[in-house]
């Protein structure tokens, strides 16, 4: 509504401007309107020359200062009757008057009105007081706005949200998933609305809590909690707010959020990305921006200073703790860091059943197999999940989600939706089952791998087809992954490549298998320089990762070794990848029938799930791969 009456306004100023002075214009001054200054018709100068020397003129009336005259004639062709005229004389000529009172003509001067001059003076003072006018109302009515032309003068001004009482509508109930951080949490709640529990045995209340996750494992949902049990002041602004262009504004910004927090104390400040303004100081080519360093200064000062900031508990939240200062990261700023990682089996189930309350889910829908499916989601990824099966049901004019709907969102999350109307050739279609098929009968066959949960020849994304496998949850949890374990990865990635030698000829291998051979080589020279698994080099990590954070990766990274190392890091990461090579071969070799079976079951019916493929491995002999 503002905005329309700002809009409203901006086109009614040149409107009024424009239409004042086509009225202004409209009724400019002329001769006074008598009955005395009006002419029907117009006598040149000359002629009236003539007329007054031949004493035909009886009176004459002066107007504009000289310029014109009305003058009555005796006009002898008219019966000498007697006639108004108009004359335009040329200006300034004493010599007429002169002439005029020699022939005793009635004479008479009417002097210049002053309208014009009022006019004028109006026309020049209502544009700038229209102008004035419209630019302060709009100043009035934006002053509310945040940012707006109103608060021009007020940049140094926090920009922090403020409640009294925070009513976000997310409680503790409302968090699933990351039950120890909440605990953590919930102290900090206890510690703010009954302190004497604590000070009772000398404890006191953390200065600052740091939330560290990756990205949407319900870092900013924990503050919202935080905020909607705690019943205190709750002030809540982004890491980004406090940096400008103008030096100083940060720090002033800091500043003024303390000053207000004190003034509100007991209460909690929510800092959403604090690596925005926390970052190291003095890293980054050519120095660090002054900036952002004077109001990380600042911060720190308000945070642990002289004079302290007792009552205030402030909680801030990041998935880059990497780049932090080291200052920010010490007790008495930020006492304690909660890790809020992604959420387990038990965890995923938990947060299904809190995104599944306001959906209608069909009998067949199992939230425990959806959870044991979906390891490494974090809760943004599972609330994405249901919702895009939600929009599937839609789509297809359902009243209730199934399990399809369900499955058919996993598939859409991780790979892309389906491309089913595209046109595939029988001979490609042939090629990619048989890439898949590779990828999926050496990946069953490893000796501790992972399970093959699916197989689609259906094109996704980028992919022409997809073999989907069911991490370990164990893995996912600790994140420690075995030497046999790396080895059987390489050798599943590099079965698609083999199946299309074996089958159709080296000659007509295509470059599917460009992500896999770049899997594979990551996978290598990690194990090599990383995980100390090479037999050569020994249990040596090489290439310090202590370079300059801003640098990204590859340049951060420290050569720490010689050029003859870097030789036998090649050569050891070249056999690590011919090994896996020999392994996928051989299994794929000694279990062609099979193979061949699988692949004409994917050009028929286009996917392929877990139990037909063991079914498949159950009705055939089968040999499994040896362990290197």
């Amino acid at each position: 509504m503002k905005s329309s009456w700002r809009t409203i306004l901006l086109w009614a100023i040149p409107a009024l401007v424009v239409g004042f002075f086509l009225w202004q214009g409209s009724i400019a001054p002329t001769a006074p309107n008598t009955s005395r200054n009006t002419a029907s018709t117009r006598m040149t100068y000359g002629r009236f020359l003539e007329y007054l020397d031949a004493n035909r003129i009886t009176s004459v009336d002066l107007y504009d200062g000289g310029r014109t005259a009305i003058v009555e004639a005796v006009d002898p062709d008219l019966d000498n009757r007697l006639q108004r005229l108009r004359v335009d004389l040329p200006g300034n000529t004493p010599e007429l008057v002169t002439r005029l009172r020699s022939a005793n003509v009635n004479l008479d001067s009417h002097p210049i009105r002053n309208d014009g001059a009022v006019w004028n003076l109006l026309g020049n003072l209502i544009f700038p007081i229209l102008l004035l006018g419209g630019l302060f109302f709009l100043f009035r009515r934006s002053s509310n706005v945040p940012g707006g032309p109103g608060q021009a003068m007020n940049f140094g001004k926090s920009r922090a949200r403020f409640q009294m009482e925070a009513k976000t509508g997310v409680l503790f109930d409302d968090v699933a998933g990351i039950e120890e951080a909440k605990e953590e949490l919930q102290e900090v709640v206890t510690f703010l609305k009954k302190p004497e529990r604590f000070t009772a045995v000398g404890a006191k209340i953390p200065k600052g809590v740091l939330l560290v996750g990756p990205p949407g494992t319900g870092k900013t949902l924990l503050a919202k909690a935080i905020a909607g049990e705690a019943g205190v002041p709750f002030f809540s602004i982004s890491g980004s707010e406090f940096v400008e262009m103008f030096v100083g504004v940060g720090a002033s910004r800091v500043r003024d959020l303390f000053k207000k927090a004190k003034e509100n104390a007991p209460c909690i400040i929510f800092i959403d990305e604090i690596d925005a303004v926390g970052r190291q100081r003095g890293a980054g080519i050519g120095g660090g921006n002054d900036e952002r360093e004077q109001t990380l200064n600042q911060l720190l000062t308000e945070m642990d200073g002289f004079e302290g900031n007792t009552g205030i508990i402030i909680i801030a939240a990041t998935n880059r703790p990497d780049v932090l200062d080291a200052a920010l990261l010490r007790p008495g700023r930020f006492d304690r860091q909660v890790v809020v990682d992604r959420p387990d089996y038990a965890g995923r189930l938990e947060v299904l059943n809190v995104h599944a309350r306001g959906k209608t889910l069909s009998k067949d829908v199992d939230l425990e197999k959806i959870a044991r499916r979906t390891p490494g989601f974090t809760g943004a990824d599972l609330s994405n999940l249901l919702n895009e099966a939600a929009i599937l049901a839609a789509r297809r004019n359902l009243t209730e989600i199934s399990m399809d709907e369900i499955n058919d969102a996993i598939d859409r999350v991780l790979a892309g939706p389906e491309k089913k109307d595209r046109v595939m050739s029988e001979k490609r279609k042939e090629l990619v089952a048989y890439h898949e098929a590779g990828h999926a009968l050496v990946g069953a066959l490893m000796p501790d791998y992972d399970p093959v949960q699916k197989i689609s020849i259906i094109p996704r994304g980028r992919a022409g087809g997809l073999t989907w496998f069911t991490p370990s949850e164990d893995r996912m949890d600790s994140g420690l992954y075995s030497r046999s374990y790396l080895q059987n990865q390489m050798a599943v990635a590099l079965g698609g490549r083999i199946a299309e030698e074996i089958v159709f000829g080296e000659e007509e291998v295509t470059t599917g298998a460009s992500n896999d051979l770049q899997q594979v080589a990551r996978v290598a020279k990690q194990m090599v320089t990383r995980f100390g698994m090479s037999d050569r080099l020994g249990p040596v990590a090489l290439g310090r990762q202590q370079g300059n954070m801003f640098l990204g990766r590859d340049i951060a990274a420290e050569r720490d070794f010689s050029e003859e190392t870097a030789a036998a890091i090649d050569d050891e990461v070249r056999n690590l990848v011919e090994q896996a090579y020999r392994r996928a071969k051989a299994v794929l070799v000694q279990n062609r029938p099979v193979l061949d079976k699988l692949a004409q079951m994917l050009v028929d019916k286009e996917t392929v799930d877990s139990e037909e493929l063991q079914e498949l491995l159950s009705t055939n002999d089968v040999h499994i791969a040896a362990i290197a």
